[in-house]
């Protein structure tokens, strides 16, 4: 179904909050697109702890007759700003007994794996259109992954080390990412953002995708399936991929068997795309040098992987995304959106609900 197959018939839409958003951001949204109706109850909602806090406080509860008039309302959109309480399970439960629901837009830039979670109907999936925050977060991903590479040129374990021991040693040559050759597996807008701040920098940049189209930042191209032919000259591998069946487990046994000793990895995309355990592997044998991880095969990290404890692993509690101005960029570009749906044009980042990215 075309978006201008579903698009509402009276010129208006009627948008329910599903997760939490700010009054402020509200306004914002109907100034920028005047024909919606936003509709929240803010009591209804959980409220937010930090800038990107989706799901809200975990303590915040609704009494049965709030959770009937949460459900009442969700279920009388037209259009949901979120998922509803970030839960899949909600998402099933809405789009079985909504049959005016048109579109989703979800909060993560992963926001097809809660589509995928949730195991609709091909009805369902033909009738509601769903889009995710992609891009929002491309910026502060591709600082982290210049951060994470720099912290490995830099031997940022030893200069931890040695100030933590108070040891003055003899000096040594660090590492510059300037005229390192760095692999990004996966060229979305992560990938491409990483892509012109490591060029700025005087990186030479490999880039994996299915299709072979110039990207801006990028000297070589090559496919997915050849990524183990070429990571053995890097210097550095930043893995930006969606967690889908097709790139699960991409990064493999296979691609860290034939890497330079030493290199650094950085992952930011979804921890599923790496093989965990062939990582902690070369992390071990020094194959790894360095290892930035933001994202992990199962979040939260368990208490004993090994991972938590290595000197040469930097864990980030997947905040790397997270940043002030994050509720205010998804709120433009479901704007953005909202104009394009009520248009009948295309959506910005709809979801593929076949490969569901």
């Amino acid at each position: 179904m075309s978006a201008h197959d579903s698009k509402p018939l009276d010129g208006r839409l009627r948008v329910v909050a599903a997760t939490p958003v700010s009054e402020e951001l509200i306004s914002l949204v109907t100034r920028a697109e005047p024909r919606i109706d936003f509709i929240r109850e803010q009591d209804l909602l959980p409220p937010s702890r930090f800038p990107g806090d989706h799901s809200g406080d975990p303590t915040f509860s609704r009494t049965a007759e709030q959770q009937q008039a949460f459900d009442d309302l969700v279920d009388s959109a037209q259009a949901l700003y979120g998922v509803p309480d970030e839960n899949p399970l909600a998402l099933t439960r809405t789009a079985g007994v909504n049959p005016e629901l048109r579109w989703v837009h979800t909060m993560p830039a992963g926001g097809g794996a809660q589509v995928k979670a949730a195991g609709l109907t091909d009805e369902q999936l033909a009738r509601i259109a769903f889009s995710t925050s992609a891009g929002v977060h491309a910026e502060p991903l591709a600082e982290f992954a210049v951060f994470g590479l720099l912290a490995g040129a830099k031997t940022l374990p030893r200069l931890l080390a040695q100030q933590r021991d108070k040891v003055w040693s003899g000096r040594w040559a660090m590492g510059t990412v300037s005229g390192q050759r760095i692999v990004i597996v996966g060229l979305g807008s992560i990938g491409r953002a990483t892509a012109l701040k490591l060029k700025a920098l005087g990186a030479t940049v490999v880039g994996t995708s299915r299709r072979d189209t110039a990207v801006e930042g990028v000297d070589e191209i090559v496919h997915p399936d050849r990524l183990a032919d070429v990571v053995g000259d890097a210097d550095g591998i930043v893995v930006t991929l969606p967690g889908t069946s097709a790139t699960e487990g991409l990064v493999s046994a296979k691609v860290f068997g034939a890497v330079k000793p030493g290199v650094t990895v950085v992952s930011v995309g979804r921890g599923t795309v790496v093989d965990e355990e062939a990582m902690t592997a070369a992390i071990e044998d020094g194959r790894v040098g360095f290892a930035a991880l933001d994202v992990f095969a199962s979040e939260p990290l368990a208490s004993d992987s090994p991972l938590w404890a290595h000197p040469n692993v930097l864990v980030s509690p997947h905040t790397a995304a997270l940043n002030p101005a994050e509720d205010r960029l998804i709120a433009e570009l479901f704007a953005r959106n909202a104009t394009r749906f009520l248009d009948g044009e295309e959506l910005i980042n709809r979801v593929d609900t076949v490969e569901f990215y």
